[in-house]
């Protein structure tokens, strides 16, 4: 799981990528289309869309000339779980900290 995690978070970690995600997010699209707004050559939106299926964050198929790219909506749970564990806990850690501290000062205010 840790470098299924690791490498999620380095795909996400380029706004190049996340740009794509997004447009992604709207529906499938091809290379080409997905290339479109950028100010790079095909090769390299190539390159980032492998990175973001090497991620499983992205699949795509090809069906004669065009290839369309889709998102993996599960893959990005994988991230989601992991924040909202660590949220989890920092919660936990919070409101004991805030039970410790009306504590005390209900401590100090009977003195």
């Amino acid at each position: 799981m840790t470098s299924d995690l690791d490498s999620l978070f380095q795909a996400l970690a380029d706004p190049t990528r996340r740009a794509i995600l997004e447009r992604l997010s709207r529906g499938p699209a091809s290379v080409s289309d997905l290339a479109r707004p950028f100010d790079m050559s095909l090769a390299a939106v190539v390159q980032h869309l492998a990175v973001l299926e090497g991620a499983g964050v992205v699949a795509s198929e090809k069906v004669g000339r065009v290839r369309t790219c889709r998102i993996e909506p599960e893959a990005l749970s994988l991230a989601e779980k992991w924040i909202n564990e660590r949220r989890t806990l920092w919660e936990r850690h919070l409101d004991r900290l805030g039970d410790y501290l009306d504590a005390t000062k209900a401590d100090s205010e009977k003195d």
